[in-house]
């Protein structure tokens, strides 16, 4: 049984309600049409969605998964660069160049590279996403069908020119990523893992965390954070096998719902707060999303006594995962929040979160 993180979040799990007062104003989406690939025959990815957000100068940089067949539904993860002013106006292009940055190629992601979370850590640009292992497809093997794989991003030498074109003489996409470690539970834990998703890397306080959530063969789902050794950042040789520790429950879902899970990496909205978006699926199987706020112990100061989004777009209603928003990554900009979420695991949704708003909507469920 797993120990929580602090006493004081246990109260979460009914702090909550099942209602929503959706506060995500829609900015844009991105579909799989408008989203040209560059080195691959393929000219559209069949589907981009849950994509990661990160700030580059004038620019957003997404991480989106990206499925290119249906048969195995094997993902990769593209990048794609999105001028600031457009999803600030609400005009992004039609047209967007992409470069595979992310493919299956080692036993721990052999399946599909999915959901990436990418963040700062330590001036370095982490990666981290969900790996579907030799074991996904195999019936005979339960234990650990998907596993947390980090990646840290190089200087690639290359100079973009404007509208995000790369200049010639510099490298691909894919070798300005390197794969450096796969996270794994204690030895005598990891029999008994069915799979491990909706990991990112952060450092709040002065310790290395993952956060991610567990599936076991309890068939529970534990909403969870560990500690993760300092060298295992420190990108030296192939990829390596990294055990966590102190792994503890952050809190448990409510009684409405099946299972909760990470959304975005924190912002650090006051000195020692960090602001979390998490995703939900509800008993009737909807996707929603509500927030917290954490300080430096992880132990939770503040959480949305409802939901703040859920599916109501027809991108985010129909689609290959029916009623689904799935947040993965989370900017400021100016007094907003910028957010990417999966849509209907079909797209990309770009929205936006005035802070004030929400931060007040957290000040009523403050512990």
């Amino acid at each position: 049984m797993l120990k929580l993180v602090s006493e004081r979040n246990e109260g979460v799990k009914t702090a909550r309600k099942s209602k929503t007062e959706d506060i995500v104003r829609r900015v844009g989406v991105i579909t799989a049409e408008s989203v040209h690939l560059r080195d691959y025959p393929l000219r559209n990815p069949v589907a981009i969605f849950n994509a990661s957000l990160t700030i580059d100068g004038d620019y957003a940089v997404l991480y989106g998964r990206i499925v290119l067949g249906y048969f195995t539904y094997a993902s990769a993860i593209a990048e794609i660069r999105v001028p600031i002013a457009d999803i600030q106006s609400g005009k992004i292009k039609k047209h967007l160049n992409a470069e595979i940055a992310i493919i299956p190629d080692n036993n721990f992601d052999i399946w599909g590279c999915e959901d990436p979370r990418v963040c700062e850590v330590d001036n370095k640009i982490i990666m981290t996403y969900c790996g579907r292992t030799v074991n996904y497809f195999d019936a005979s093997k339960r234990a650990n069908r998907t596993l947390p794989i980090a990646a840290i991003r190089q200087e690639s030498g290359r100079e973009r020119g404007r509208g995000g074109e790369e200049e010639e003489g510099g490298r691909r996409g894919r070798e300005r990523w390197r794969k450096i470690c796969v996270f794994r539970l204690p030895m005598e834990l990891r029999d008994f893992l069915i799979s491990d998703k909706d990991a990112f890397v952060s450092r709040i306080g002065s310790n290395l965390r993952l956060f991610h959530r567990i599936h076991m063969m309890d068939e529970r789902f534990y909403l969870v954070i560990s500690e993760i050794p300092e060298y295992a950042l420190r990108a030296v040789g192939g990829i390596s096998e990294v055990s966590v520790k102190n792994t503890a429950l952050v809190f448990e879902h409510a009684d409405f719902e099946e299972r909760i899970g990470w959304g975005t990496p924190p912002i650090e909205v006051a000195a020692g707060e960090y602001l979390f978006l998490l995703h939900s699926v509800c008993k009737d199987k909807f996707y929603r999303v509500f927030a917290v706020l954490m300080n430096e112990k992880a132990e939770v100061t503040a959480v949305t006594p409802h939901y703040i989004m859920e599916p109501r777009e027809n991108y985010e209603v129909y689609g290959d995962r029916p009623f689904t928003v799935f947040p993965c990554g989370a900017q400021v900009i100016d007094d907003e929040i910028i957010i990417s979420y999966g849509a209907a695991d079909s797209f990309i949704g770009i929205g936006s979160i005035d802070i004030s708003e929400l931060l007040s909507v957290l000040d009523t469920g403050r512990f």
